[in-house]
């Protein structure tokens, strides 16, 4: 099984794919494509470069353990847990903007 993840080109966001069409920051959401699904797969890899929102765009493989989605690359699993380091802006705390307080990117 696969998804796909990229980035939203705004915030930076880690986001997935999520089955409704619409890019979302949790994991466990994520549309599900099998490998008899490579035009879908594809069709929604362009429509996401399209909208200029949605950067690094990859196909991410996945196990399925006892219905919760795991990456298998570590360099996924680590995104998908969020920073690794304290969010700050000049010496700040930062909260960075997230896709559903201005809208969705749908495609």
């Amino acid at each position: 099984m696969e998804i796909l993840t990229g980035n939203e080109l705004v915030s930076g966001a880690a986001v997935y794919l999520r089955a409704d069409g619409v890019w979302g920051e949790d994991l466990q959401a994520s549309r599900l494509f099998g490998k008899d699904d490579v035009e879908g797969r594809d069709a929604a890899i362009a429509a996401s470069k399209a909208t200029g929102r949605i950067v690094g765009v990859e196909i991410e493989e996945i196990d399925q353990v006892d219905g919760v989605i795991v990456p298998r690359r570590l360099r996924e699993r680590i995104r998908a847990a969020g920073p690794t380091a304290p969010l700050t802006l000049n010496g700040q705390a930062y909260d960075r903007q997230h896709l559903d307080q201005d809208g969705h990117v749908s495609i």
